[in-house]
């Protein structure tokens, strides 16, 4: 299939730090861990948290300079690789190729014109990283023990993946040297970046998924140092925060759901090849077929040769988009505002609005969105502020029923996102 792997292990010495022991080390990690799993703080101080949690991070990465696995050569090398790797195991190879598209990054471009809904990719279930394949990997025996990992499987493929790639024979080797090597989600950005941030729709977000993952990783560190199911796991020796922060990435940028082998409930899974597709406005146009146990994804529009081919990853807003995927899309139909607004407990008439609210299927207390298209009020949100102006002239639950949120209102409820 070409190369053969190239994967090392930078050690401390030639230019990284000096040789950390087991036990300070496993003491960073205690302390950090506990920071993480402390409280929620008081509103104003999150930024502070996060200072002291980026702080103990930050030590911990300078004592494991030089440790984390790496590549050689560029990201582009293999994508040869991976293409041969997909032609073997049946995955479509006809139609397209990966090519860098510049600011967009890597995507697939169109070597021939290609119809709109025309099928053009698919990609085989034996090619996807699941969380059923880190059930049957070196990572099972740890996953049939911990309940992190059965509750979470964006952290098993976290971690499935990291062991594949510490596995110079992995089957799925080729897919995992074509990921990039950095991303730009949030948790790769410097802390003058994020402060950045701050009075943004999307900092709570950002402050709390670094918390999150610096938590995991605290977690599973201590949990591959000790605990007897993970003494053949290959992460043994070396386990980095920016290993950690990688996979976190990967899988966050790419994963998605399909179904079992059954059909009878979702699971996640990293989809090769596909993953390679930008996004553009439009509508999903991606399905799994269980009859040939397989991923597909059809052409959103008529593509020309060497044009890029596009995918709708979904009606995310700019700010889920720059969380989740690293990237401002610019020209979002589906942008929106989250705010929060709640019927204060302190208000006389409460009890009474908190009822017809109820009533309607609407929190007391819930976070709305003001959409960047019309209408940018929901019917769900237009109820709620109805209710929110109530006044005592318009009297009782009844009453209010039928004049301040019309039938109307509340069946567009039912259906209306918020």
């Amino acid at each position: 299939m070409g190369k053969k792997s190239r994967v090392k292990i930078q050690k401390s010495g030639s230019g990284g730090s000096a040789v950390v022991s087991p036990k300070e080390m496993m003491n960073l990690i205690s302390e950090l861990l506990q920071k993480c799993s402390s409280a929620a703080p008081s509103a104003g101080k999150e930024w502070e948290e996060y200072i002291q949690i980026r702080g103990l991070v930050e030590k911990i990465r300078k004592k494991q300079k030089g440790m984390s696995v790496v590549f050689e050569g560029s990201r582009e090398d293999y994508f040869p690789d991976l293409m041969s790797w997909a032609q073997e195991n049946r995955a479509s190879c006809d139609g397209f190729t990966v090519a860098d598209f510049g600011t967009e990054g890597y995507g697939l471009r169109a070597t021939r014109d290609i119809k709109a809904e025309e099928l053009f990719l698919w990609i085989p279930r034996k090619m996807l990283i699941t969380v059923e394949s880190a059930q049957n990997s070196v990572l099972g025996p740890l996953y049939s023990q911990d309940r992190i990992l059965q509750a979470m499987g964006n952290v098993t493929l976290a971690l499935h993946l990291l062991c594949e790639r510490s596995d110079p024979a992995s089957f799925w080797l080729p897919y995992i040297h074509s990921l990039p090597q950095e991303y730009d989600t949030p948790l790769h950005y410097q802390q003058d970046d994020v402060q950045l941030l701050l009075g943004t729709q999307a900092v709570q977000d950002v402050l709390s998924q670094y918390k999150n993952t610096a938590r995991q990783y605290a977690y599973f560190y201590k949990l591959v140092q000790t605990h007897p199911a993970a003494s053949k796991l290959p992460l043994k020796d070396s386990f980095t925060f920016d290993d950690y922060r990688w996979a976190v990435s990967s899988v966050m940028t790419r994963q998605n759901q399909i179904p079992t082998e059954d059909g009878s409930r979702v699971t996640l899974a990293l989809i090769p090849l596909w993953d390679m597709c930008n996004h553009t406005n439009g509508l999903i146009t991606t399905g799994y077929n269980l009859e040939d146990d397989r991923c597909e994804c059809v052409a959103l529009q008529d593509y020309k040769e060497n044009e890029q081919i596009y995918i709708f990853y979904g009606t995310r807003s700019n700010a889920e988009f720059v969380i989740h995927n690293g990237f401002f899309f610019q020209d979002n139909a589906h942008d929106r505002v989250k705010i929060k607004l709640g019927v204060s407990k302190s208000e006389r008439l409460y009890a009474m609005k908190a009822e017809v609210l109820a009533r309607a299927g609407i929190p007391a207390s819930c976070i709305f969105a003001l959409h960047c298209n019309e209408p940018p009020i929901s019917a769900q949100l237009l109820a709620f502020l109805r209710v929110f102006c109530m006044t005592e002239a318009t009297g009782s639950p009844g009453r209010t029923a039928q004049g301040c949120i019309s039938q109307r209102s509340c069946e567009q409820t039912e259906s209306a996102g918020g």
